[in-house]
């Protein structure tokens, strides 16, 4: 487990030294392309959700991606993820969105999924609690900035994240990463 750990250490840190686009929360709003189907709103969560959603994907890697459609950076990333996670996923590699958008943004959210097809669960943060507490919770290193990306390994231990965006190859090797580790904790 612990060479697990170093591996996706060191493919975050080499991906952390380069250039990512990021966007901070305070963003204003940008306009998403119309969708051609409907989609229902992502359930609502707060820390204590995010916490549970962490534990009940505990046994498989999990990849978390924070998005807003306000978030340019993060409607140009959020695409890849989708094409990630369908490839990945069938090896194990389980992926779920948080959207950061607010209720006034809906109709730009509900679009956004439609047109993605992610395929995978989205989630929007609940409006109304404290932020950074959320923030915090998720990571006390993280403020906020989208996008971002969080990597758990099979026992539920956050291994990394990613603030900004990063090309294809590196979240391929992180997600390679993961999958690597997945027989660690089951004596295989």
């Amino acid at each position: 487990m612990k060479s697990i750990l170093a591996i996706i250490a060191a493919v975050l840190t080499i991906a952390t030294a380069l250039p990512g686009r990021a966007q901070s929360p305070s963003s204003s709003p940008k306009a998403a392309h119309p969708a051609a189907k409907p989609v229902a709103d992502p359930a609502l969560i707060d820390l204590a959700g995010y916490n549970d959603i962490i534990a009940k994907y505990r046994g498989k890697p999990l990849v978390v991606n924070f998005w807003a459609t306000w978030c340019e950076p993060c409607r140009a990333e959020y695409p890849m993820i989708v094409e990630l996670a369908k490839e990945y996923g069938p090896k194990g590699v389980s992926v779920i969105g948080v959207s950061l958008d607010d209720d006034s943004d809906m109709n730009l959210v509900r679009r956004f999924i439609a047109r993605n097809q992610p395929g995978f669960p989205n989630y929007r943060q609940k409006p109304g609690i404290d932020m950074n507490s959320f923030y915090q919770g998720v990571s006390s290193a993280w403020h906020g900035t989208m996008p971002a990306t969080f990597f758990y390994t099979r026992d539920g231990k956050l291994a990394g994240n990613f603030e900004g965006t990063r090309p294809r190859e590196v979240f391929e090797g992180v997600f390679r990463a993961l999958l690597s580790g997945s027989g660690a904790g089951t004596g295989k």
